[in-house]
């Protein structure tokens, strides 16, 4: 094997770890999720997310202040990462878990479209096509009509165009921004407005839960640094597809946990999207016609801004 083929196995790998913690993550919002409102379970998952924010900065060596370049498309931008975390939190806590992820799976096909207005990108037949499959198989996944859609299903798909949202608006600004911006005030956002909720939402929470909101902290920093030495091993046409195995597990916990088994309605569906969304990486990677390559370049998972999220990392941390 060459070293280019053990590099792109060792990045695959990474990535695979890396989507497994965020699959994990996932697991406990939707446990805690039983108990207590989404506000709640973000405000003191950024509390305890702050240290790590801390640990990651001390590596920040780019000059300037935490004055965002770009105000109002960073406004945009945390707007969009507040209602995508809340919506999100929302789903996984009342929807099968599968069900979510294929909701979340449409972000590239989002992206693709909102790239045409705000990053100028053209768009050819073949990407429609698969955008317009990609779209099809979320019909399909998800069955509006049938009866067992509901307010969580449509904030799996809001998560998703917001999600999108703000991973154009970084393509827009994130040479110009500094890493820091990019990753406070998402956070900060979530911290304030989620702090002013808590008086009318809080629930008293026992240890075990704070444990378990301290454990998703952890996993959702670690999964990031995997993330980040995956990306800078690997080409990212090899490391992107891997964000799909989260279905895979989405599978086994909600077999296991939540007695979630996904129907064939729910796999065909999401083998649709799924095959879209490689359609579309692999045509920005040897399409040729891609000038900003929006899907490929959008490197981190969907941001709820609760931790550091993977694109700001990767500029301050330096993984050998």
């Amino acid at each position: 094997m060459t070293d280019t083929g053990k590099s792109n196995l060792r990045g695959a790998g990474l990535a695979l770890v890396a989507f497994a913690l965020f699959a994990t993550h996932d697991v406990v919002v939707k446990s805690l999720g039983q108990s207590y409102l989404p506000f709640q379970i973000i405000f003191f998952s950024v509390l305890m997310s702050f240290p790590w924010v801390i640990f990651s900065l001390i590596g920040d060596a780019e000059k300037g202040t935490l004055r965002p370049v770009h105000p109002w498309w960073s406004a945009l931008r945390t707007v969009c990462i507040l209602i995508s975390g809340s919506c999100a939190f929302y789903a996984f806590s009342t929807v099968p878990l599968a069900q979510v992820y294929a909701a979340l799976f449409a972000a590239p096909l989002i992206i693709t479209i909102l790239s045409i207005p705000i990053l100028g990108e053209r768009v050819g037949i073949h990407r429609w096509s698969a955008v317009i499959l990609g779209l099809a198989g979320v019909l399909i996944a998800l069955r509006p009509g049938s009866g067992e859609i509901g307010l969580g299903h449509a904030a799996a798909v809001a998560s998703a165009l917001f999600s999108a949202m703000a991973s154009v608006v970084v393509r827009k600004i994130g040479r110009d921004e500094r890493s820091a911006v990019l990753m406070l005030f998402p956070m900060l956002a979530n911290f304030v407005v989620m702090g002013a909720l808590m008086p009318f939402v809080y629930e008293p929470m026992p240890v075990e839960h704070l444990g378990g909101l301290a454990f998703m902290s952890i996993l959702a920093f670690v999964a990031g640094m995997l993330l980040i030495s995956a990306y800078r091993t690997a080409a990212a046409a090899v490391v992107a597809p891997m964000q799909y195995s989260q279905i895979i597990w989405a599978a086994i916990y909600g077999t296991l946990l939540f007695s979630e088994t996904p129907d064939r309605m729910t796999w065909i569906g999401a083998g649709l999207i799924i095959a879209s969304g490689l359609y579309i990486v692999l045509r920005e990677t040897f399409g040729g016609r891609s000038t900003t390559t929006p899907v490929l370049r959008t490197k981190a998972r969907a941001s709820s801004g609760t931790s550091p999220r993977t694109k700001p990392l990767e500029k301050i941390v330096p993984i050998e």
